[in-house]
C-alpha cells in the first residue's frame, strides 16, 4: 500500500502515472480499542485505488495504539509527535510528508470503510471544482448519521437551543442537516463533520495547512469554509458510506467545553462583536435551559460562560 517514492514523482508530487497517489491519513491518541478495526477496513476500503500510503500520526498515546498499528498487516507509516498535540496538527504532520500532488483520505480512528468508498469518493474529485468530497456516515447500528452542517448562525445557534438540536434539525433551523433529499441525492454542502474528509491535492495547495489553534472541534469547519472561499465545493457522495463509532464528547465533560468554546471562537473570527455576543448567548440560553441533563450540558455551559475549558483528568482519553 506504498506510493512511489518522492523521487520518482513529478515536481509537484504527483506520481506522474495518470491518477494522483492517495494519502490515507490517521489521527490517533489513546485509540487502541478502535485502530485495529479501522486497518482491517481499508483493504476492502482502499480498493480500485493501486497506490496508496497510509500514515498514522500518534499524539503520545498511553495504550498500545501505536504497538497494534505498526503490527497491522496495512503496514502503515508511523508518525510519533512525542505530545498531545491536536487533531489539526497531526493532519498536518502527516501532510507534509505525503506528495503535495496526492489526494487526502482523513480518517477518525474510529471510522470503518465500507467496500469501495475511497474510489468512490476520488471519482468525484476528478470534478476540478470539488475541493473535498464526503460520505454517507452510518451509526454502528446501521442506521444513517446526521453529518452534514449548516455554517454556524444565528439562526442555527437559537434554533438549536430554543427547540432543541433535534426539532431544530427536523425544521431545517439548525446547524445539524436531517433534510432526507441530500443525504439520498447527494450535492454540494457548506460542510461535514470532520471524522472522514476526502480532500483533493488541489485544495491542498490553495487551502494550506489546516489551523492548529483550533486543537480539537471547529477545526473542520475552518478548513471547509477555506475551501469554499477559494471556489472549491464540499460534497456529499452518498454512494460511499463509512461506519463511524464517534459520540465521546457527550460524555465526556472536557470535550464538552472545548467544543464549546471552539464554537464561539470560530465564530468570533467571521463576526463582529455584537453577533458574538448573541451566538454566545444563545449557547448559554440552551445549555442552561438543559443544565440538568448531565455534566457534558454543565461543562459547556461554563465554557461559554468563561471561555475556559478544564484540563481533563490524568490519561483521559481524548478521540482524535
Amino acid at each position: 500500500m506504498n506510493i512511489p517514492p518522492r523521487d520518482q514523482t513529478r515536481p509537484d508530487g504527483s506520481a506522474g502515472l495518470g491518477t494522483p497517489p492517495l494519502a490515507v491519513v490517521v489521527v490517533t491518541y489513546n485509540s487502541a480499542s478502535v485502530i485495529s478495526g479501522l486497518l482491517d477496513s481499508l483493504p476492502a476500503g482502499l480498493s480500485g485505488i493501486p497506490r496508496v500510503e497510509v500514515i498514522i500520526v500518534d499524539n503520545d498515546s498511553k495504550d498500545r495504539t501505536v504497538e497494534l498499528t505498526e503490527a497491522h498487516t496495512v503496514q502503515p507509516k508511523v508518525i510519533r509527535m512525542g505530545r498531545n498535540a491536536g487533531y489539526a496538527a497531526g493532519i498536518n504532520a502527516a501532510s507534509f510528508l505525503a506528495p503535495s500532488g496526492a489526494d487526502l483520505l482523513i480518517l477518525n480512528p474510529d471510522i470503518r470503510l465500507r467496500p469501495g468508498t475511497a474510489a468512490t469518493l476520488r471519482e468525484r474529485l476528478r470534478d476540478g471544482s470539488v475541493g473535498v468530497a464526503v460520505p454517507k456516515v452510518l451509526h454502528e447500528d446501521g442506521s444513517l448519521a446526521h453529518s452534514v452542517r449548516r455554517e454556524p448562525s444565528m439562526t442555527t445557534v437559537w434554533a438549536d437551543a430554543l427547540l432543541g438540536t433535534r426539532r431544530a434539525a427536523r425544521l431545517g433551523l439548525g446547524e445539524i442537516v436531517a433534510d432526507r433529499s441530500i443525504y439520498e441525492r447527494g450535492g454540494s454542502v457548506q460542510w461535514a463533520t470532520g471524522a472522514i474528509l476526502m480532500v483533493s491535492a488541489r485544495a491542498r495547495r490553495i487551502v494550506g495547512e489546516w489551523d492548529e489553534s483550533f486543537f480539537l472541534y471547529s477545526e473542520e469547519v475552518d478548513y471547509l469554509r477555506r475551501v469554499r472561499e477559494r471556489g472549491g465545493s464540499v460534497v456529499y457522495v452518498p454512494e460511499a458510506e463509512a461506519v463511524h463509532i464517534g459520540g465521546d464528547y457527550q460524555h465526556n465533560p472536557y470535550l464538552s467545553g472545548l467544543m464549546t468554546a471552539n464554537r464561539i471562537r470560530y465564530f468570533r473570527r467571521h463576526h463582529g462583536v455584537l453577533p458574538t455576543g448573541m451566538f454566545r448567548l444563545g449557547i448559554i440560553a440552551g445549555e442552561t435551559m438543559r443544565f440538568a441533563l448531565g455534566p457534558g450540558h454543565r461543562a459547556a455551559l461554563r465554557a461559554a460562560l468563561t471561555m475556559r475549558v478544564p484540563v481533563p483528568r490524568q490519561g483521559a482519553a481524548l478521540p482524535s
